[in-house]
């Protein structure tokens, strides 16, 4: 009989872009695929690991887009935050139904639908395997999900920051222009900023950096992969302090 894998870490954040959300629809939240990535959070939660989630809205909403068409860009990011809350109740459905109990708190009050953010609450959650799921970004204009992810990472102790994407890591150049293009297996946060590597947005990677706060870039849209990075397993990219030095896969 196969042993059950052993998770890596004890705590972990997982951002999870509303564009993962919609599938190949372009708009929304596709079923089929809400379902999926349901299945993988609920299946990583099952190893053990205390696991928390920030979700973006772009499949909803996207306030950076709006602004730029003429509207009040405050008005757009909390216009976008409350798309981040439909996806965190439409996830919280999709991985109740396979079998892990979860909460969902937003940082804009909406009591409801959703707990408050309460920094202890959330830890409480997490200790007793409920996956908390974060809304509604930081409950500011300007601040970006990926921002929201860094900052409640920090705040409750995560191990490492998950970043899914739909690529498979982090490139020296961009590998859709570039056949010569380079996977790294892990870089450090200087050289991602030196080469301008578009790991995340500014203010999310230097609150990680400030803080050594570890990420891993990898690829959501292969089965398994978020149970494969929480296991220790090489996937992705690891994004990591100067002194543990940048290689290529």
């Amino acid at each position: 009989m196969t042993a059950a894998p052993r998770p890596a870490y004890k705590r972990v954040l997982l951002k999870l872009s509303g564009e993962a959300l919609m599938g190949n629809q372009g708009y929304g939240i596709s079923p089929e695929t809400i379902r999926t990535i349901a299945t993988e959070v609920a299946e990583t939660a099952k190893l053990g690991v205390e696991l928390a989630v920030v979700v973006g809205g772009g499949n909803i909403f996207r306030g950076l887009t709006e602004s730029s068409k003429g509207m009040d860009r405050a008005s757009a990011d909390y216009v976008g935050m409350l798309a981040t809350v439909m996806n965190a109740v439409s996830l919280q459905d999709a991985i109740e139904r396979a079998g892990v109990t979860t909460r969902v708190q937003s940082a804009i009050p909406m009591s409801q639908l959703a707990e408050p953010y309460i920094r202890r609450r959330a830890m409480r959650h997490l200790e007793k395997g409920r996956v908390v799921i974060f809304g509604a970004g930081t409950g500011n204009p300007f601040f970006t999900t990926d921002t929201a992810a860094a900052l409640r990472a920090m705040e409750i102790g995560a191990e490492i920051l998950l970043k899914a994407t739909k690529v498979d890591g982090v490139y020296d150049k961009d590998p859709r222009k570039h056949a010569d293009a380079r996977r790294y297996a892990q870089v450090t946060f200087t050289d991602a900023l030196k080469q301008d590597l578009g790991v995340m947005d500014a203010t999310a990677f230097a609150l990680c950096r400030d803080n050594e706060l570890p990420m891993n870039v990898f690829d959501m849209t292969k089965p398994g992969n978020i149970q494969r990075v929480v296991c220790g397993e090489d996937v992705g990219t690891r994004i990591v302090k100067d002194n543990e030095g940048s290689r290529f896969a």
